[in-house]
Protein backbone atom coordinates (compact mmCIF):
# COMPACT_ATOMS: atom_id res chain seq x y z
CA UNK A 1 0.00 0.00 0.00
CA UNK A 2 3.15 2.27 1.18
CA UNK A 3 4.62 1.37 -1.60
CA UNK A 4 1.93 2.55 -4.43
CA UNK A 5 1.08 5.74 -2.69
CA UNK A 6 5.10 6.56 -2.94
CA UNK A 7 4.64 5.28 -6.86
CA UNK A 8 1.80 7.49 -7.33
CA UNK A 9 3.60 10.45 -5.36
CA UNK A 10 6.52 10.10 -8.15
CA UNK A 11 4.57 10.06 -10.90
CA UNK A 12 2.64 13.05 -10.08
CA UNK A 13 6.06 14.26 -9.32
CA UNK A 14 7.15 14.17 -13.03
CA UNK A 15 4.16 15.02 -14.50
CA UNK A 16 4.04 18.35 -12.35
CA UNK A 17 7.96 18.73 -13.40
CA UNK A 18 7.42 17.54 -17.10
CA UNK A 19 3.72 20.46 -17.38
CA UNK A 20 6.79 22.94 -16.08
CA UNK A 21 9.56 22.12 -18.38
CA UNK A 22 7.02 22.46 -21.22
CA UNK A 23 5.98 25.83 -19.86
CA UNK A 24 9.27 26.92 -19.23
CA UNK A 25 10.24 25.77 -23.44
CA UNK A 26 6.97 27.24 -24.53
CA UNK A 27 8.02 31.21 -22.94
CA UNK A 28 11.60 30.66 -23.91
CA UNK A 29 10.61 30.31 -27.59
CA UNK A 30 8.05 32.94 -27.46
CA UNK A 31 10.61 35.58 -25.93
CA UNK A 32 13.50 34.11 -28.27
CA UNK A 33 11.21 34.88 -31.28
CA UNK A 34 10.31 38.39 -29.75
CA UNK A 35 5.98 37.27 -29.74
CA UNK A 36 6.04 36.80 -25.80
CA UNK A 37 4.57 41.18 -25.95
CA UNK A 38 2.31 40.24 -28.02
CA UNK A 39 1.00 37.33 -26.35
CA UNK A 40 1.04 38.58 -22.63
CA UNK A 41 -0.77 42.06 -24.28
CA UNK A 42 -3.41 39.82 -25.82
CA UNK A 43 -3.72 38.06 -22.58
CA UNK A 44 -4.28 41.75 -20.80
CA UNK A 45 -6.36 42.39 -23.51
CA UNK A 46 -9.08 40.18 -21.72
CA UNK A 47 -9.60 42.21 -18.82
CA UNK A 48 -9.75 45.10 -20.51
CA UNK A 49 -12.28 43.80 -22.36
CA UNK A 50 -14.31 43.25 -19.10
CA UNK A 51 -14.73 47.07 -18.70
CA UNK A 52 -13.10 46.90 -15.22
CA UNK A 53 -10.08 49.12 -16.60
CA UNK A 54 -11.93 52.77 -16.87
CA UNK A 55 -9.68 55.78 -17.62
CA UNK A 56 -10.23 58.73 -14.81
CA UNK A 57 -12.02 61.58 -16.57
CA UNK A 58 -14.30 62.19 -13.39
CA UNK A 59 -11.34 63.12 -11.54
CA UNK A 60 -9.17 64.32 -14.38
CA UNK A 61 -8.37 67.76 -14.06
CA UNK A 62 -5.24 68.95 -14.03
CA UNK A 63 -5.59 71.93 -11.83
CA UNK A 64 -4.61 74.41 -14.25
CA UNK A 65 -1.63 71.41 -15.63
CA UNK A 66 -1.06 73.74 -19.16
CA UNK A 67 0.33 71.75 -21.98
CA UNK A 68 3.53 72.38 -23.76
CA UNK A 69 3.17 72.10 -27.52
CA UNK A 70 6.76 72.90 -28.07
CA UNK A 71 7.27 68.60 -28.66
CA UNK A 72 8.86 67.52 -31.75
CA UNK A 73 7.69 64.16 -33.24
CA UNK A 74 8.41 62.42 -36.12
CA UNK A 75 6.02 61.12 -38.89
CA UNK A 76 5.77 58.03 -40.31
CA UNK A 77 6.88 59.82 -43.66
CA UNK A 78 10.41 60.93 -41.84
CA UNK A 79 9.38 64.78 -41.29
CA UNK A 80 9.36 66.51 -38.35
CA UNK A 81 6.53 68.47 -36.68
CA UNK A 82 5.40 69.31 -33.93
CA UNK A 83 2.40 68.95 -31.23
CA UNK A 84 1.69 72.85 -32.02
CA UNK A 85 0.33 71.84 -34.96
CA UNK A 86 -3.06 70.59 -33.60
CA UNK A 87 -2.83 73.45 -31.29
CA UNK A 88 -6.79 74.97 -30.66
CA UNK A 89 -8.32 71.04 -30.99
CA UNK A 90 -8.69 68.34 -28.56
CA UNK A 91 -5.67 66.24 -28.58
CA UNK A 92 -5.57 62.16 -27.39
CA UNK A 93 -2.14 62.09 -27.03
CA UNK A 94 -0.85 57.70 -25.90
CA UNK A 95 2.48 57.07 -25.05
CA UNK A 96 3.42 53.79 -25.88
CA UNK A 97 5.73 51.45 -27.37
CA UNK A 98 6.17 48.13 -29.14
CA UNK A 99 8.17 46.52 -26.70
CA UNK A 100 5.20 47.30 -23.80
CA UNK A 101 2.59 44.82 -23.37
CA UNK A 102 -0.12 47.05 -21.86
CA UNK A 103 0.09 48.89 -25.16
CA UNK A 104 -0.38 46.21 -27.09
CA UNK A 105 -3.16 45.46 -25.07
CA UNK A 106 -5.40 48.47 -25.15
CA UNK A 107 -4.33 49.81 -28.96
CA UNK A 108 -7.71 47.62 -30.40
CA UNK A 109 -9.89 49.54 -28.12
CA UNK A 110 -8.11 53.02 -28.83
CA UNK A 111 -8.35 52.20 -32.64
CA UNK A 112 -12.16 51.29 -32.11
CA UNK A 113 -12.30 54.99 -30.58
CA UNK A 114 -10.53 56.03 -33.23
CA UNK A 115 -12.98 54.54 -35.96
CA UNK A 116 -15.93 56.35 -33.71
CA UNK A 117 -14.60 60.08 -33.84
CA UNK A 118 -12.46 60.34 -36.60
CA UNK A 119 -14.65 62.49 -38.66
CA UNK A 120 -14.58 64.81 -35.74
CA UNK A 121 -12.50 67.42 -36.56
CA UNK A 122 -12.33 69.18 -33.41
CA UNK A 123 -10.12 65.94 -31.78
CA UNK A 124 -6.84 64.39 -33.13
CA UNK A 125 -5.09 61.17 -31.96
CA UNK A 126 -1.54 61.20 -31.82
CA UNK A 127 -0.25 57.91 -30.70
CA UNK A 128 3.03 58.72 -29.84
CA UNK A 129 5.73 56.07 -29.86
CA UNK A 130 8.79 55.58 -27.42
CA UNK A 131 10.36 52.96 -29.48
CA UNK A 132 14.20 54.12 -29.71
CA UNK A 133 13.92 52.70 -33.82
CA UNK A 134 11.11 54.76 -35.57
CA UNK A 135 10.63 51.48 -37.74
CA UNK A 136 9.66 49.15 -35.71
CA UNK A 137 6.69 51.74 -34.41
CA UNK A 138 5.77 51.83 -38.44
CA UNK A 139 6.27 48.05 -38.89
CA UNK A 140 3.98 47.00 -35.77
CA UNK A 141 1.12 49.49 -36.62
CA UNK A 142 1.28 48.06 -40.34
CA UNK A 143 0.96 44.57 -39.80
CA UNK A 144 -1.73 44.93 -37.22
CA UNK A 145 -3.22 47.08 -39.70
CA UNK A 146 -3.46 50.38 -37.13
CA UNK A 147 -5.05 53.26 -39.01
CA UNK A 148 -5.01 56.05 -36.45
CA UNK A 149 -1.97 58.45 -36.58
CA UNK A 150 1.26 57.23 -35.13
CA UNK A 151 4.58 59.09 -34.48
CA UNK A 152 7.81 58.47 -32.79
CA UNK A 153 9.02 60.53 -30.29
CA UNK A 154 11.84 62.78 -30.65
CA UNK A 155 12.25 64.35 -27.20
CA UNK A 156 9.48 64.10 -24.33
CA UNK A 157 9.15 67.73 -22.51
CA UNK A 158 9.14 67.86 -19.12
CA UNK A 159 5.06 67.77 -18.11
CA UNK A 160 4.75 64.57 -20.02
CA UNK A 161 7.61 62.50 -18.38
CA UNK A 162 5.58 59.69 -17.46
CA UNK A 163 7.31 56.65 -15.61
CA UNK A 164 4.52 54.49 -16.68
CA UNK A 165 3.74 53.51 -20.28
CA UNK A 166 1.39 53.51 -21.45
CA UNK A 167 0.51 56.84 -20.13
CA UNK A 168 -2.42 58.96 -22.12
CA UNK A 169 -3.61 62.35 -22.17
CA UNK A 170 -5.98 64.43 -23.41
CA UNK A 171 -5.62 68.16 -23.96
CA UNK A 172 -8.13 70.67 -24.79
CA UNK A 173 -8.34 73.19 -27.24
CA UNK A 174 -7.49 75.62 -24.76
CA UNK A 175 -4.41 73.67 -23.93
CA UNK A 176 -4.97 72.63 -20.64
CA UNK A 177 -4.36 69.15 -19.82
CA UNK A 178 -7.61 67.60 -18.40
CA UNK A 179 -6.77 63.91 -18.48
CA UNK A 180 -3.78 61.96 -17.17
CA UNK A 181 -4.36 58.04 -17.20
CA UNK A 182 -1.38 55.83 -16.87
CA UNK A 183 -1.16 52.60 -17.52
CA UNK A 184 -3.77 50.60 -19.74
CA UNK A 185 -7.43 51.38 -20.08
CA UNK A 186 -10.65 50.71 -21.77
CA UNK A 187 -11.41 54.12 -24.24
CA UNK A 188 -14.09 52.90 -26.87
CA UNK A 189 -16.81 53.63 -24.40
CA UNK A 190 -19.73 56.19 -24.88
CA UNK A 191 -18.64 57.65 -21.32
CA UNK A 192 -15.01 58.28 -22.97
CA UNK A 193 -16.59 59.26 -26.20
CA UNK A 194 -18.77 61.89 -24.29
CA UNK A 195 -15.74 63.05 -22.00
CA UNK A 196 -14.04 64.07 -25.72
CA UNK A 197 -17.21 65.66 -27.06
CA UNK A 198 -17.45 67.63 -24.20
CA UNK A 199 -13.88 68.94 -23.60
CA UNK A 200 -13.79 69.75 -27.36
CA UNK A 201 -17.29 71.98 -26.06
CA UNK A 202 -19.86 70.46 -28.91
Amino acid sequence: MGKAKSNKRKSSFKKEVTQWIFIILIGAALYASGYHTEVIGRLQSVLLYTGIMQPDTDESIMHGQRAEYNMPLLTIDGDRIYLSEFEGKTIFMNLWATWCPPCIAEMPNIQRLYNDVKNNEDVVFVMASLDREPQKAWDFVERKEFTFPVYSVIAKPKVYDSSVVPTTYVISPQGDIVMEHQGMAKYDTEAFKDFLTSVSGQ
